[in-house]
This record gives C-alpha cells, sequence and structure tokens, in this order.
C-alpha cells in the first residue's frame, strides 16, 4: 500500500495552485472579448496587466532560484505568456496617450525595477543568501497583492452594493490561497506560504460581505468616476472584473436613458 508522504501531498497541492491560478489568469478574457470587438480600449486600464506580468516575472526568478521550484516556474511561465498577450491586444485598440502610458509603466515595472533587483541580487548575494532575498521581495509584494482588497471591500461597505466584487471571484481568490499555502507549507518554502495566510483571511472576509449585502437592491452609481475608483489596487482579477462590471453599469444606465429620451 503506498504511502501518502508530504512531497507527495505537495505535488497535489502545486498541480491543484496550477489549476485554480491558471483559471484565475483566465479571468479578464470577457474584457478582451469586449476590446476586441469595439476595437477600443474604452476606459480599461493597463495597470493590473503590467503589474500581473511583473509579479508572475518576479516569481518566475524565484523559481528557477530555488530547488525544486518546478510548480512556480511552470505556472509563472504560463502567466508571462497570457499577460503579455493581453499586453499586446492592449496596446493594438489603445489610444496613442494609452499606449504611451502603458510602454512607461512597462520600462519601469518590467525592464528598470525588474532589472534592478535580478543584477543587485546577483552582484551582492549569491546561493542560499539570493534566493532568501528575493524571497523575501516575492513575498513582499505578494503581501501588498493580498492587503488591496481592503479598498473594495471598503467600497462594498460603502455602496451597500456587491456588484465590483463578484462571489465567485473572490471564492477562486481565496481557494487559489489555500493551495499555495499547503504547497509552500508542505515544502517548508514559507516565502509562499505566509503571504497566502493573508489572502485566505482577506478572501473569507469578502466572501461573508457578499453574503451580507447580496441581497441589497444593486444600485449603479453613476457618481463614481473610473478614476475614482482603487485604481491602485493591486488585486489584479478583482479589479479587472471592478472595471468591467463598472463599464458594464454605465453603458446599461446611457442605454435607459437614451431609451426614455
Amino acid at each position: 500500500m503506498a504511502i501518502l508522504t508530504a512531497s507527495h501531498m505537495a505535488c497535489a497541492f502545486g498541480i491543484l495552485g496550477n489549476i485554480v491560478s491558471f483559471l484565475v489568469y483566465l479571468a479578464p478574457l470577457p474584457t478582451f472579448y469586449r476590446i476586441c470587438k469595439k476595437k477600443s480600449t474604452e476606459g480599461f486600464q493597463s495597470i493590473p496587466y503590467a503589474v500581473a506580468l511583473f509579479s508572475a516575472m518576479l516569481l518566475l526568478y524565484y523559481g528557477f532560484l530555488k530547488k525544486n521550484g518546478l510548480m512556480i516556474i511552470t505556472i509563472n511561465t504560463i502567466g508571462c505568456a497570457i499577460e503579455a498577450t493581453y499586453l499586446i491586444l492592449f496596446m493594438l485598440y489603445a489610444t496613442k496617450e494609452a499606449k504611451i502610458y502603458t510602454t512607461k509603466l512597462l520600462i519601469f515595472f518590467n525592464v528598470i525595477v525588474y532589472g534592478l533587483i535580478i543584477l543587485c541580487t546577483s552582484l551582492l548575494s549569491n546561493g542560499k543568501l539570493r534566493v532568501t532575498i528575493v524571497g523575501w521581495i516575492c513575498a513582499v509584494f505578494s503581501v501588498c497583492v493580498f492587503a488591496a482588497p481592503l479598498s473594495i471591500m471598503r467600497l462594498v461597505i460603502r455602496t451597500k452594493s456587491v456588484e465590483y466584487m463578484p462571489f465567485a471571484l473572490s471564492f477562486f481568490l481565496t481557494l487559489c490561497a489555500i493551495m499555495w499555502f499547503f504547497y509552500g507549507f508542505l515544502i517548508k518554502d514559507f516565502y509562499i506560504a505566509t503571504p497566502n495566510i493573508l489572502g485566505f483571511a482577506f478572501g473569507i472576509a469578502q466572501m461573508v460581505l457578499y453574503m451580507i449585502y447580496k441581497d441589497y437592491k444593486k444600485q449603479v452609481l453613476p457618481e463614481f468616476k473610473l478614476q475614482d475608483l482603487p485604481t491602485t489596487v493591486i488585486n489584479l482579477r478583482t479589479m479587472i472584473e471592478m472595471q468591467e462590471n463598472f463599464k458594464a453599469g454605465t453603458d446599461h444606465v446611457q442605454e435607459e436613458h437614451a431609451t426614455n429620451e
């Protein structure tokens, strides 16, 4: 009878983490279907995709440095490819100003900051010390990612509406945090495991808020402008869904107004 060891369990959680993360990476597909159909980026922004690409590149670097980093390498290689595709599509249909802004964003995050991290860690450290430094950088960045829902949760409480915080998205982000926590815990990689404790806590909090406010009457709030929403939020999927729902709601109001006229 085969014995289920910690390494077997870690492999299982790593595979499940890859699958759930892949589904989360695909969350913006409706947004880009809309962009391609209308041949315009409308009010959508490139910040989530640029930061997502930076995050995937950073974790990919960490995966190559550490031993047995295959699970981290596979999903973040896929993530880099998907986010790069999103950015290419965005650049194809963006305005001149948006293209310039996106280019600056990519140069700052994905060339300058990422290049400095690789250069400094390569020149000033080696072996386990380099893995430790890059691991800390990844952990701090992940904490920022998982802390981002605070802005969205505040918006839900303020508006008493969950249209900016889809339950399915909160559920999959929570599930993703659970998978990567157990993967990191089982392989004793606390740079991966620790930030996902925060991710799990915020995911549960989002779902509790959803259950509280889901029966409230949905209201489209035209006084909210896109720039008033937390565009600095780095919780990438929630932010993307927020933008999509806001835009859809705005279009609905405009259509009703046109009909009434």
